[in-house]
């Protein structure tokens, strides 16, 4: 379906919070169809960098599934099973786990997280088809203000 063609006074008349919840659900969709097609979830691919001393856990040590469910509390989705995940990892050979149910990625789990991060760009790329540079960081910035000045943080 495609929308008709709308005046900037139009435009300004649209919920704000009705699109960006639009937007929200169309691009996680896209980047997990995109993902999909090249054999791994987004949240597979977020434990993996969690684990990661390379990544988002320069100190190493492992984690735990709950230990990660916090760490990721601001963009697990309510479906996102990180438990079934990691058991998908643990089978691939990408991932260990201790004694005390620490999560610890494998040498075999670092090169699939840069083999999986290798996507982004082309992932990105496609999302950002036709959007001039500009326009979206104006975007961003409109829409971390209307966070600020509804009580949020952004």
């Amino acid at each position: 379906m495609t929308t008709p063609h709308l005046s900037d006074a139009e435009l300004a008349g649209q919920p704000a919070a009705y699109w960006t919840g639009v937007a929200y659900e169309s691009l996680i969709a896209f980047t997990r169809a995109q993902q999909a097609v090249h054999g791994f979830t987004q949240p597979q691919f977020w434990l993996l960098r969690n684990l990661s001393t390379n990544d988002l856990l320069p100190g190493g040590g492992g984690l735990t599934v709950p230990e990660l469910r916090q760490a990721m509390r601001s963009y697990l989705r309510a479906e996102d099973d990180l438990d079934a995940e990691a058991e998908v990892l643990l089978e691939r050979g990408w991932l260990t786990r201790d004694a005390d149910g620490r999560l610890r990625i494998t040498e075999a789990g670092e090169e699939a997280r840069l083999r999986l991060k290798q996507h982004a760009p082309g992932i990105r790329a496609r999302i950002h088809d036709g959007v001039d540079d500009a326009d979206y960081a104006t975007t961003l910035k409109v829409l971390r203000r209307m966070i600020r000045n509804t009580g949020g943080t952004g």
